[in-house]
């Protein structure tokens, strides 16, 4: 299992600070503030260019709605408009995690092959019956680098999987038209060095990136012992590379997920850079109650805004004792809606 209860040791005396981020104004009022997030959506020179050919009243129509009338300012974000054929928002992912060597790590990897896939697409269904407004996309995200206890004979605390698994899981992936994302812990590794070594993956259309910052020990640390962070540095260098293969290949742009359940997994969240080429999703990734989801995701996830937002939920951790998982018909109610939510 890969987390810890660090987050819920943390929180307990923010349990009663947040409310609902859900205000309910009059209508007329929530009118004039829609119309006047969607003038704020940044449009620079990107927006301008020929080779630009989203709707873009569209996607701001879109932005609004996932949005869920946000009166903050918050949301949604000002960001460049996306190269075409953008994922998100106009699909909402629905991804199963996990690695092919351990049936603790995820959903992924404890179940077989064909038993994994069914239950995926019936996850996919409920989401679509929950809100039938976003197209729902499934996807398998797999660990690609896993952060290890002992260092390893490079001293990097580390373990890349061999390509073939990888290869194995965009092959899973095709007869249902999935996303594939591949997930790094860099231990004593950097997100730079991980992520080249994968360009050869990320130049396919369907292949994405995740990054978790939890197992980043910048400090020398066993990975394991506390909890690491990323600072906005190394998100950057993750979406250069990104957005190089994009531009080089003439892709459409490439989804990052940036995992994070503490206020100090992500250092400068605001110089995170958006860019046409790569869409982030900031990923609310802890487990335990509903009430203590919730705020986890109200205060780092809505609180500090960078793009889109993501989800994840335990099939195991998130039930246990009197706790129960978050069902998608709740979920599609939150401030603002996740479109990307992960089931480990």
């Amino acid at each position: 299992m890969k987390k810890s209860l660090y987050l819920y040791i943390a929180l307990p005396s923010l349990l009663l600070t947040f409310t609902s981020c859900n205000n309910s104004k009059a209508k007329d009022s929530e009118n004039e503030n829609s119309v006047e997030k969607i003038a704020q959506i940044k449009t620079d020179s990107i927006a301008k260019s020929k080779s630009v050919i989203i709707d873009t009243l569209d996607y701001n129509k879109k932005l609004i709605a996932m949005s869920n009338n946000d009166t903050t300012g918050r949301w949604p974000v000002k960001t460049p408009y996306p190269l075409p054929g953008a994922i998100l928002p106009y699909n909402r992912i629905i991804a199963f995690y996990g690695n092919l060597y351990s049936k603790r790590m995820g959903v992924l990897g404890e179940f077989p092959h064909q038993e994994m896939i069914a239950k995926l697409q019936s996850e996919v269904a409920n989401w679509q019956a929950a809100d039938a407004t976003v197209k729902t996309i499934p996807a398998l995200h797999y660990i690609a680098v896993t952060a290890q206890g002992a260092p390893g004979k490079n001293n990097m605390h580390r373990m890349r999987m061999p390509f073939k698994q990888i290869d194995t899981v965009i092959k899973w992936a095709k007869p249902i038209n999935a996303l594939v994302f591949l997930d790094i812990q860099v231990g004593h590794s950097s997100v730079k060095e991980e992520v080249e070594q994968l360009k050869s993956f990320f130049a396919l259309p369907n292949v994405h990136l995740g990054i978790d910052p939890e197992f980043s020990m910048k400090s020398g640390e066993r990975p394991g012992s506390k909890i690491g962070y990323f600072t906005a540095d190394d998100i950057n260098d993750a979406i250069d590379i990104l957005a190089d293969v994009v531009r080089k290949n003439k892709l459409p742009p490439k989804v990052l997920v940036v995992h994070r359940f503490t206020q100090g997994m992500i250092k400068n969240y605001k110089d995170i850079k958006t860019v046409p080429e790569v869409q982030i999703v900031m990923h609310m990734d802890g487990f335990g109650s509903k009430v203590l989801k919730r705020s986890t995701y109200l205060r780092y996830i809505y609180r500090e805004p960078v793009q889109f937002t993501g989800f994840k939920l335990f099939y195991k951790n998130d039930n246990w004792n009197d706790w129960k998982m978050y069902e998608p018909e709740e979920l599609v109610k939150f401030t603002p809606k996740p479109l990307y939510i992960q089931y480990q």
